[in-house]
């Protein structure tokens, strides 16, 4: 199957839409980091939302305070979390892990 040809106008409103959508995740990570968000807040919004959906879980693990690259690799790691992972991807159990871990922040 080859890759279909896109007009200037279809390729413009593809362009704008991604920058859109980093956007928004950029925005949604910022939320959690200045603390508007809690981790349970975040999964849920994102649940919902099917741009949000798409942050890498290890991203908005390292959006919390305190969380570094070492403790949300071990999170990851404790949850059966693939580093590539991102929130659409989860299962319940590893949402009702996370959630359970950082329910006080």
């Amino acid at each position: 199957m080859s890759i279909p040809q896109l007009t200037s106008e279809q390729l413009q409103a593809a362009r704008g839409a991604a920058t859109q959508a980093r956007r928004a995740r950029a925005e949604f990570k910022t939320k959690v980091r200045t603390g508007e968000l809690s981790l349970v807040q975040a999964l849920d919004v994102a649940a919902e939302d099917e741009v949000l959906a798409h942050v890498k879980v290890v991203d908005l693990l390292k959006a919390l305070p305190r969380v570094g690259d070492k403790r949300a690799a071990a999170v990851m790691e404790r949850f059966d979390i693939a580093a590539n992972r991102r929130i659409r991807g989860l299962g319940r159990h590893q949402v009702a892990g996370l959630k359970a871990e950082f329910r006080d922040r």
